[in-house]
């Protein structure tokens, strides 16, 4: 079938309208018809080839919701016009070990969706079926694909790092990432406290769910939370002052980092052996961490706050993205 989509012709151009084909689908493999696809920065370093690994002429979009419109033959799980969602994995070996223990986002051979093949940046997106998972009717069609990629890599952060229940729970940075990870911690019985360097924030920080908001001053030493963190998170993409936010954490408190900044990382080996502390980062999660999120989702009523834009647009809603200037989450959507 011919799909029309919106594609990157080379590095760090702006997306052109581009028209491609797919074959009819075999094996897991469904066609969905994209309803809403959100935009994440990785979208505008994979344009860009930051990663070194992008392949032109390149469709972006890892946060795809729509209806599945064809199956292949062995698909049982799933039936046509049924909502599901794919995100920034298109599939893994199923076979090794991390694979057989819920972990196929760790699997060595494991494959991006964007990276592979064309997103959801087009009317009709190719999948593996066993990596695309229904939508919750709970959940809004627009504010379900953050959820697949920025909401699935909190939670499982959160998760990994021991998060239950009332837990003393820390996040540094109320954006894109943050603002989900307010609402998973907070709605699932934890104290949260926030950090970031915006008055306004911190304000929405509390209505989100935050107990405690504290603004950080540019160039100077975070303020000490008023009580020490089960977990820390981290969802900013630049350095910050790690030795500080250690010594926040209580005894066997763990440092989850998810965001990705360029410089490494300086934290002294005494503060953790004192405290039995440990520092851990987490990429997305795996099916299984995948559902469950999606159900807890729905469960606790948490969304993320999106700003929605024609696919049409998708080049005015990239630039406000690449500048920072959404709050928090952009979502494409097509005509149905």
């Amino acid at each position: 079938m011919k799909i029309e989509g919106l594609a990157a012709k080379q590095a760090g151009v702006a997306l052109e309208p581009y028209t491609f084909e797919v074959e009819k689908p075999g094996g897991y493999e469904c066609i969905i018809k994209v309803l809403a696809c959100g935009i994440c920065h990785s979208d505008i370093h994979m344009m860009n080839n930051d990663f070194g690994m992008s392949k032109y002429p390149l469709v972006p979009g890892h946060e795809v919701v729509g209806e599945v419109v064809e199956i292949g033959p062995e698909v049982t799980h799933l039936k046509k016009g049924d909502r599901v969602g794919v995100g920034w994995q298109r599939s893994s070996c199923l076979q090794c070990r991390d694979c057989l223990r819920g972990n196929e986002n760790l699997c060595d051979r494991n494959e991006a969706l964007i990276v592979t093949g064309a997103g959801g940046f087009a009317n009709y997106l190719s999948a593996d079926s066993r990596f695309a998972f229904p939508i919750p009717e709970g959940i809004e069609t627009n504010a379900a694909g953050p959820l697949l990629c920025g909401g699935i890599t909190v939670y499982a952060a959160l998760r990994y790092a021991g998060m239950t229940s009332g837990q003393e729970i820390g996040i540094i940075g109320v954006g894109g990432l943050g603002h989900m990870a307010v609402q998973f911690a907070s709605k699932l019985g934890n104290r949260v406290t926030v950090f970031t360097t915006s008055e306004d924030k911190a304000d929405f920080a509390g209505k989100l769910g935050a107990k405690e908001a504290i603004v950080v001053k540019k160039g100077e030493k975070p303020p000490a939370p008023s009580r020490p963190l089960n977990i820390l998170l981290s969802t900013v993409p630049g350095a910050i002052d790690w030795e500080a936010y250690v010594e926040f954490l209580d005894s066997d408190g763990t440092f989850s980092i998810v965001g990705l900044p360029e410089e490494p990382l300086t934290i002294p080996l005494f503060s953790l052996l004192m405290k039995r502390r440990r520092i851990m980062s987490s990429p997305i999660g795996g099916r299984g961490m995948i559902m469950e999120m999606l159900s807890v989702a729905q469960e606790f009523g948490i969304e993320p706050m999106v700003e929605v834009f024609p696919m049409e647009a998708a080049n005015e809603a990239i630039e406000k993205v690449r500048n920072n200037e959404v709050r928090y989450r952009a979502v494409l959507t097509v005509d149905r």
